[in-house]
């Protein structure tokens, strides 16, 4: 499935994340967390940022100059409905140059969405855009080995892969960065969330 067409699919579902009927608390504690490990505000990135706002808000309310970044136009469309003050950048994360370092990036439930041969290349892009310090919170498939799936499960096609959590680590020592933690939270379901910090 390709990045476009992953778009499309979001753009069809892209009220859900924004209505009374979604759980803005998804992913929250978990941010919290991996905010702990900065000693400092400055600039974020929410990476896949959807249209709930949830981690923007969260952001702005500890005082980070945010922007968001998202392939689905209707999400960027949305997201600017409810935070007209952050600059948001509507672009398919493969193609898309970051412009600065960052201080805190998430990357929730977003990259997994990317094609498994571009994966290792968002990732590096994305762990060697952080400031010294800085802090990433990702989610991927924790699996032991890459894998790809299509599903219809979201209501729509869509697509997920995962570099398998092996290669992941590898990655991650490889951009000078170490794990400072790392948790299954939706066990037994293989949802990893891992927080990175540059070295």
């Amino acid at each position: 499935m390709k990045p476009v067409e992953v778009a499309q699919s979001y753009d069809a579902i892209a009220s859900q994340w924004s209505g009374e009927d979604f759980n803005r608390a998804n992913g929250i504690e978990e941010h919290r967390k991996a905010l702990q490990f900065l000693d400092r505000t400055g600039r974020a990135l929410d990476v896949g940022c959807g249209s709930s706002g949830r981690f923007i808000k969260l952001l702005l309310e500890r005082g980070f100059y945010v922007e968001g970044l998202d392939i689905s136009a209707e999400m960027i469309r949305l997201a600017r409905e409810r935070h007209p003050q952050v600059p948001f950048h509507q672009a398919d994360v493969c193609d898309w140059q970051p412009q600065d370092q960052y201080d805190f990036i998430s990357a929730w439930d977003s990259v997994w969405h990317v094609p498994l041969g571009a994966q290792e290349a968002v990732w590096r892009k994305l762990l060697n855009a952080l400031a010294p310090d800085g802090v990433l919170i990702l989610t991927t498939g924790g699996l032991d080995e890459s894998g790809e799936v299509q599903n219809n499960a979201m209501g729509v096609s869509m697509y997920h892969a995962t570099p398998g959590l092996p290669a992941l680590t590898r990655l991650i020592d490889d951009c000078g960065c170490v794990i400072r933690h790392l948790d299954y939270d939706q066990w037994p379901e293989k949802h990893l969330v891992v927080v990175v910090q540059r070295l």
